[in-house]
């Protein structure tokens, strides 16, 4: 089986593992001895700020996992840059591991186009095929709707309603506050907690209304970063032109496959 359809299912379920596991740990035991300053606690900061993504009509997306395992997949994504709206819209791009290559990606409605390189070919079809695939997607995206198989995991990772319904958890009690710092010319203050093994820090804005805007997770085996930024902000609705795109029947046709019709 042709393992684009793989790889997007590895994307959702990574990504979602990613966030579930950044923002919305279990309630831990114990009362935190961070000095929080003004009138605001930790939990009250942590929880502002996820009420703020469960609020938003769209978000900018930046994923990264920096752990060898990613990093040394093909299928497995490295980084993401996406927008996402409420609508299920979205553009972007992924990134897979080590030779992986990467690929844009749009959404819009019941259409998606994904434009891979020509790295992800070469990795994904070995041999002729990939060469073969390269050479034909060009300079091209591959369009086709919702339905076809091939885009199931974008349809996934493109719903911006999936990751706030998540965002529900009550903030540990364990949660620290440190000090105030500039992340990329935005002031936060990170909030921090320790569980089997790992250190999440969640990243909130200073000034009100207070909105997530980083979440890290490390420890054995683990790197991973989650970044919030242009919230409420349209997604981008620019689509490629039919000149730029070949069907997805054309991919189907190099692979042998056929596209079911909907579930």
């Amino acid at each position: 089986m042709f393992r684009t359809h793989g790889f997007t299912i590895a994307t959702r379920a990574t990504v979602t593992a990613a966030t579930m596991g950044l923002l919305f740990s279990p309630v831990l035991g114990g009362a935190s001895s961070a000095k929080t300053g003004g009138d605001q606690s930790p939990q009250q900061l942590a929880a502002q700020a996820q009420g703020a993504l469960r609020k938003a009509t769209s978000v900018r997306l930046h994923y990264q996992d920096r752990s060898a395992a990613a990093a040394n997949s093909i299928t497995l994504p490295t980084a993401m840059d996406l927008a996402l709206d409420r609508q299920g819209n979205c553009a972007g791009s992924l990134t897979l591991g080590t030779h992986g290559g990467m690929v844009q990606i749009i959404k819009r409605g019941a259409e998606v186009w994904l434009k891979p390189n020509a790295a992800f070919w070469t990795s994904e079809l070995p041999g002729e095929r990939g060469a073969t695939a390269a050479k034909t997607f060009k300079n091209h995206y591959i369009h086709g709707s919702t339905n076809d198989m091939v885009f199931s995991g974008v349809v996934n990772a493109c719903n911006l309603q999936d990751l706030q319904s998540a965002a529900t958890a009550s903030p540990p009690a364990t949660l620290k506050e440190g000090l105030a710092t500039i992340v990329n010319g935005t002031r936060v203050v990170p909030l921090s907690f320790e569980a089997n093994g790992l250190t999440s820090t969640l990243y909130v804005t200073t000034g009100k209304p207070h909105l997530l805007y980083r979440a890290s997770q490390k420890g054995p085996g683990t790197d991973l970063t989650l970044t919030f930024t242009d919230y409420n902000k349209p997604v981008p609705a620019k689509i490629p032109p039919a000149s730029a795109s070949l069907d997805v029947s054309k991919l189907q046709s190099l692979l042998g496959t056929a596209s079911p019709g909907p579930a």
